[in-house]
């Protein structure tokens, strides 16, 4: 582990005066590097892999168009604050909580099996939000639904509300 050289004098000194003697000092690292790699391999082994999160959406294959008739279009619009307005064809949007959200799809799902979600959030709009809605989607099991931009037209749309 650690050594300790001591050098014997030979033969007697003839000073009165003694010189100090230098111990010379030498550490095995040895057992260190052994614990560190040991103690590296162990946190490799025991940490868990996590793979990255990421929801699949699967997109039409170049620019299509899909014409829905009105009646069978549910808009969902998140502003930036995150109010969340919802309407069926051109009614007037209506205001609703994200806790009544649920029932309105479901509601409306039932009432009309053909129904189409589209959802539309605002670019200031936190991400959270429309994460929350496809997994309410989820829940409700609708799997009829489409992202679009938030335009002007829906700006101005809620700003009369």
């Amino acid at each position: 582990m650690a050594e300790v050289d001591v050098k014997q004098s030979r033969g007697k000194q003839k000073h009165s005066k003694k010189k100090k003697r230098r111990i010379g000092v030498r550490i095995d690292m040895t057992p260190m590097v052994d614990i560190a790699f040991l103690l590296l391999t162990f946190f490799m082994l025991t940490t868990t892999m996590n793979k990255p999160q990421a929801m699949e959406i699967n997109l039409p294959p170049g620019e299509s168009k899909v014409d829905v008739p009105a009646s069978n279009l549910l808009t969902l619009r998140v502003s930036e604050n995150g109010t969340i307005y919802w309407n069926i064809g051109t009614d007037k949007p209506e205001k609703v909580t994200a806790a009544e959200l649920k029932k309105v799809l479901k509601e409306k799902n039932s009432a009309n099996p053909k129904l189409i979600t589209l959802i539309k959030v605002d670019r200031k709009g936190k991400y959270i939000m429309m994460v929350n809605i496809m997994d309410e989607l989820n829940v409700s099991d609708i799997t009829r639904f489409s992202l679009a931009p938030f335009d002007d037209k829906d700006k101005q749309l809620i700003e009369k509300i």
